[in-house]
């Protein structure tokens, strides 16, 4: 596992456990306003494996679990077998992703290795190639991942990071008519993290943001703020 980054403790990205995060290196989708570009590009450095084990046993039983972010998790080759070790020592796992390897996800979620799962949804369909920075970007693997979590294996979540001039209010409906009703959806205000990919980017205001979220809520009830 190609590890650059650890958060020692978190009590917001797992829902309703304490838990640490890493970071692992590498993406297949270059995102313009990603906050981990030094992660995208394989820029940053890969932490000690025998230190990072050291934390995981020392901090077993006191952390309910791990979340294994990124990058993009899905492209390391052996996943599986690192969450398997975290596992035997008591941890369980959620798992951030953009959504592109389906079925690398549906054989993890198969083998009972992933408690929860957080998928970034990027913007409607027509304007994901323009978000995600690859020209002719085929939705439809998004959407068989939306099909594998609807399945019902494990708990899940969309959400996505609303910044100016991708986002709009007609392409933020767009995208929610493909989300039921009833599945967790939260906007999150972009941040110039200064470690991004793309120029010229900003973040709409608290005010905007509410707007946006009062008014998908009349079909996307579950839709939520996060970051304000």
């Amino acid at each position: 596992m190609n590890i650059c980054g650890l958060q020692k403790l978190t009590l917001l990205d797992f829902p309703e456990h304490t838990a640490c995060t890493v970071f692992t290196g590498g993406c297949n989708l270059r995102c313009p306003f990603c906050h981990n570009a030094s992660l995208v590009k394989g820029r940053a450095p890969t932490m000690d494996k025998e230190e990072l084990w050291s934390f995981f046993k020392k901090r077993a039983g006191l952390l309910d679990g791990v979340c294994i972010s990124g990058g993009e998790p899905l492209l390391q080759p052996n996943i599986g077998e690192f969450i398997k070790e975290l596992r035997q020592i008591g941890y369980k796992i959620k798992l951030d992703t953009n959504g592109t390897y389906p079925n690398i996800l549906c054989a993890l979620l198969e083998e009972g290795l992933i408690d929860y799962v957080a998928v970034d949804l990027k913007n409607s369909p027509e304007l994901y190639g323009k978000t995600v920075g690859i020209e002719g970007f085929d939705f439809e693997v998004i959407a068989k991942t939306m099909e594998i979590l609807r399945a019902g294996k494990v708990p899940y979540e969309y959400r996505t990071t609303v910044v100016k001039p991708l986002h709009s209010l007609e392409n933020l409906e767009a995208l929610g008519k493909l989300i039921a009703p009833d599945e967790p959806w939260f906007l999150q205000q972009f941040t110039d993290s200064g470690d991004i990919l793309g120029e010229g980017l900003l973040p709409f205001s608290p005010d905007e943001m509410r707007t946006f979220a009062e008014k998908l809520k009349e079909n996307n009830p579950s839709v939520s703020l996060r970051g304000l």
